[in-house]
């Protein structure tokens, strides 16, 4: 059994047993990958994969018993890595922070500063995506940090910190007949096209069951990845914007009138992730301190690495 026997095995299952893939990813061919492959499960003396003729099809139980074992392999591998270099380059290096575009356009941009004045040296990497996707890079060690509002406080693999609650809004042209509405009701904006966020994104969930509970079946004429999008359309007068509050700014938004919508729909809640037992340098706890400046003493204490 050897390192190279391992990595291939888990890239495989990261795949989806496409082994054309996992030749491309780790840069060897795909005979070599399918030798390591047999050569380990002859040695081992289980096999690991279902197959349907040449193809791998899954894992078998012995695959799947073994996978967690090797996934906890490599990722100790990484963390030896960044151990040393916590100590060797204390202030350098690079730190990957996966997120949605409204995080890292309205929530981030003040902490994004401060930390690149505490780290000129680190390289930051804002890399925007869905939140499974956040998830995905998480647990495959391609992301320190993932911040989102779905899909992360409930993955168990992770450990999740609340980093700030926020309600959503309505957002209308001026002079929008809803302006007049008082108070703001789901009736009165179910009764405008509604253009929103994506299925998944930014609290969307909670926006469809407001409308459930209340019996309304909204038209929503549009949806988007994220708020600039949405208030694009909203301003060209397509139908009525719902987005998070943050990502209305009055001195940008002109064409824009925001309308409370605190009493219609429950808060939200973003979240700070990290995988369990995935080595922080310093400087990653000081990016999540500056986002979190109320974290516990049992962050600081690595309660993440059990």
């Amino acid at each position: 059994m050897n390192f190279q026997q391992l990595r291939i095995l888990s890239e495989t299952v990261r795949q989806r047993y496409n082994l054309t893939e996992v030749a491309n990813a780790l840069f060897t061919s795909q005979s070599g990958v399918s030798k390591h492959i047999k050569d380990l499960e002859d040695e081992l003396g289980i096999e690991l994969f279902v197959r349907k003729g040449k193809r791998l099809m899954g894992l078998t139980e012995p695959g799947k018993e073994l996978i967690k074992i090797v996934d906890r392999i490599l990722l100790d591998t990484r963390n030896i890595k960044r151990l040393a270099e916590q100590f060797s380059q204390h202030d350098q290096g690079q730190l990957t922070v996966a997120t949605t575009h409204t995080q890292a356009q309205y929530a981030l941009p003040s902490v994004v500063a401060q930390f690149k004045r505490l780290f000129p040296k680190v390289h930051l990497v804002l890399h925007q995506s869905s939140p499974s996707e956040i998830v995905s890079m998480l647990l495959d060690g391609q992301a320190d940090i993932g911040i989102a509002t779905e899909a992360l406080e409930s993955t168990v693999e992770l450990v999740s910190y609340p980093y700030y609650t926020w309600h959503h809004t309505i957002i209308v042209p001026a002079g929008h007949p809803l302006q007049a509405v008082q108070p703001l009701t789901l009736e009165a904006i179910a009764a405008f096209p509604i253009i929103t966020y994506h299925q998944g994104f930014t609290g969307r969930s909670r926006i469809d069951q407001a409308f459930a509970q209340a019996g309304l079946i909204p038209d929503i004429a549009m949806s988007a990845l994220d708020a600039d999008v949405i208030k694009t359309y909203v301003a060209l007068g397509l139908g009525v914007g719902i987005i998070a509050s943050v990502a209305f700014v009055p001195e940008r938004d002109l064409l824009l009138v925001k309308l409370d919508a605190s009493h219609l729909f429950e808060k939200n809640t973003t979240y700070i992730s990290i995988r369990q037992n995935h080595y922080l340098r310093d400087y990653a706890h000081c990016f999540i301190e500056l986002c979190i400046p109320t974290l516990s003493e049992s962050f600081k204490a690595r309660d993440y690495l059990r």
